[in-house]
């Protein structure tokens, strides 16, 4: 279950960082052509994986990794789940990652035609894309370190 769970996190980050390199050639977002059919692909892509990676971490992983760390109940919240990683030192903050969510839910309700806010809330999701990926390489780390995940 946990090997499954953290090879479908890795398809989703490696996306999300390949999507992520294209959209560095864009420049300033600040600039950027939302005329552009083109770029509006890529900033839709960047916003797909982003909140498929957080979607599958926060719904699958976080609870696929306490299951085998054997500190899984199943009376837990997701509030429960966060603090139970933070304290394992997987995340560094629930708060943090409670805004991380509430971004995400923010780019699915946008419209297309708020294009400032948009572009504030991509500059804002780029910088917890390394806070999504450091959780992901802690949960590894913790497994590989206890033996409880296959090489």
């Amino acid at each position: 279950m946990i090997k499954d769970a953290l090879k479908i996190a890795q398809i989703h980050l490696n996306r999300l960082e390949r999507t992520i390199e294209e959209m560095q050639n864009l420049g300033d977002l600040d600039n950027i052509d939302f005329e552009d059919f083109e770029i509006i692909k890529l900033i839709d892509t960047f916003i797909f994986r982003f909140m498929k990676l957080q979607d599958y971490m926060g719904n699958k992983l976080f609870k696929a990794f306490l299951i085998t760390v054997g500190e899984y109940t199943d009376d837990m919240s997701f509030i429960d789940i966060l603090d139970k990683l933070e304290k394992l030192r997987i995340i560094n903050s629930t708060e943090e990652w409670l805004k991380i969510r509430k971004l995400r839910n923010k780019l699915a309700h946008e419209y297309p035609d708020e294009f400032e806010e948009i572009k504030q809330d991509i500059k804002e999701a780029l910088k917890y894309v390394d806070f999504l990926k450091d959780a992901y390489v802690k949960i590894k780390n913790y497994l590989l370190e206890r033996n409880l995940l296959e090489t």
